[in-house]
């Protein structure tokens, strides 16, 4: 058989028994002729733990020290997984990212992969050692420092090597059993989704759905590997990532009971804030001058709105989201410019989420909006902004109406099953 890239998620390697559970997991598919690669995140809360004590020695932490300091979690994580491995009868090798050829930018805390070079891992597969690479980290090609790939990293270093190595499946470990039609925490009768094209995961992934990061999803439709996302603690098979046109071939008739053709499933995101700028004078220009700021602040805008303008006044207002964490950047970047645009005043909401359907069918059927909303007014809750897609409906809503939104849009197209599929066994969902 081929090469079979695992990766496993700080839930499944939590502590010593998740370890050795893993272990076993990964010396089964050896046994089975597999040749394995497996990519390991940090243990449990690790990664937090390591933040914290960063925080704690310096109120703004060197980005290449904090790079450093963090990658000290996956190289704990890699080292003990081979022991346990070892343990067992079976040769495993441990890689730090850069051994491993991840190279990557010189952008400390959310470096991209350039390049993957897997000399080493490849060397190791061919003496039949397990091959175990640390992830969410690399190199950079030009200063040679050590890098972090930020959040979901190790999902993208796993792809990065399945496409590296032409393996035949990348495996994403967590600890619920794959892709559900919404987070099961909220909804408990969410339904496994047997197998999701890449354009309706990036989509989940982008309106908050913690399921694969966006990154790692782009680049493995950009090099078309399927992802096959399953639980470490169960044998159950999961869901497959995969291009459009094999989501459509492989439909069967108990797939079509739930309206997988039309909507895949519901999103959200309570991470978000909006910003409105009050009082913009509408002319050419002013638009351009708000978002070239934020652009050169580093904030990342999600939706946009653009009141029709008062014809008393000449003026309008322009309301946007982004992550609440960017928030502060946002503001003092815009209040900046107020002498130049001329705007009143600024308005900053952090208490807002976002509630999405996603759907690749719902660009052929009319009348998903209209029941999005219907079921929304239904459910009392109030629609703040609209945005939508050729694959997507996005609404933003009071932080406090986030759930009622969710289990609303959820019954409204039948996504639901009636016995509870979804567990999640770790507590996190990662």
């Amino acid at each position: 058989m081929g090469i079979v890239v695992q990766k496993y998620g700080g839930s499944s390697v939590a502590d010593a028994a998740g370890v050795k559970r893993v272990a076993q997991r990964i010396v089964n598919a050896k046994k089975q002729g597999h040749k394995v690669v497996v990519v390991v995140s940090a243990m449990g809360d690790t990664t937090d733990d390591l933040i914290e004590l960063a925080n704690e020695v310096s109120p703004l932490p060197p980005a290449r020290e904090l790079d450093m300091l963090l990658t000290a979690g996956e190289r704990i994580s890699m080292a003990v997984l081979a022991m346990a491995i070892q343990n067992l009868g079976h040769e495993a090798r441990s890689f730090t990212g850069s051994q491993a050829g991840v190279i990557t930018d010189a952008e400390h805390g959310r470096a991209k992969i350039i390049d993957v070079t897997p000399g080493r891992i490849e060397t190791a597969l061919g003496e039949d050692a397990i091959a175990i690479v640390a992830g969410f980290q690399g190199v950079s090609q030009t200063t040679k420092d050590i890098t972090t790939l930020g959040r979901g990293g190790s999902d993208t270093t796993a792809v990065a090597l399945a496409v590296a190595l032409r393996a035949d499946v990348c495996e994403i470990y967590s600890d619920v059993d794959g892709i559900f039609t919404a987070d099961p925490r909220i909804e408990p009768r969410a339904r496994k989704v047997p197998r999701i094209s890449y354009e309706e995961t990036l989509e989940m992934a982008a309106q908050g759905a913690k399921i694969l990061h966006l990154r790692c999803v782009e680049y493995a439709r950009r090099y078309d590997m399927p992802i096959h996302v399953r639980s470490s603690f169960s044998e159950k098979e999961g869901t497959w990532v995969v291009r459009a046109e094999d989501v459509t071939a492989s439909n069967t008739n108990e797939d079509r009971t739930m309206e997988a053709a039309i909507i895949t499933g519901v999103a959200h995101d309570r991470s978000q804030a909006k910003i409105t700028v009050v009082g913009v004078p509408d002319k050419p220009g002013e638009a351009a001058a708000i978002f070239r700021a934020l652009a050169e602040a580093q904030v990342n805008i999600d939706m946009i709105v653009q009141n029709v303008s008062a014809a008393a006044t000449g003026l309008t207002d322009i309301s946007f989201t982004l992550p609440r964490g960017e928030g502060q950047t946002a503001m003092t970047a815009l209040a900046r410019l107020q002498a130049d645009v001329g705007y009143d005043r600024l308005q900053y909401d952090d208490s807002v989420g976002k509630v999405s359907i996603v759907g690749a069918g719902m660009s052929s059927a009319p009348g998903i909006s209209a029941r999005f909303f219907e079921s929304l007014s239904d459910a009392g809750v109030n629609i703040e902004m609209i945005s939508t897609s050729e694959i997507r409906v996005s609404v933003v809503v009071s932080e406090t109406q986030v759930q009622d939104a969710v289990n609303a849009a959820h019954a409204a197209f039948a996504l639901g099953t009636d016995e509870i599929e979804a567990v999640v066994y770790g507590g996190t969902g990662r």
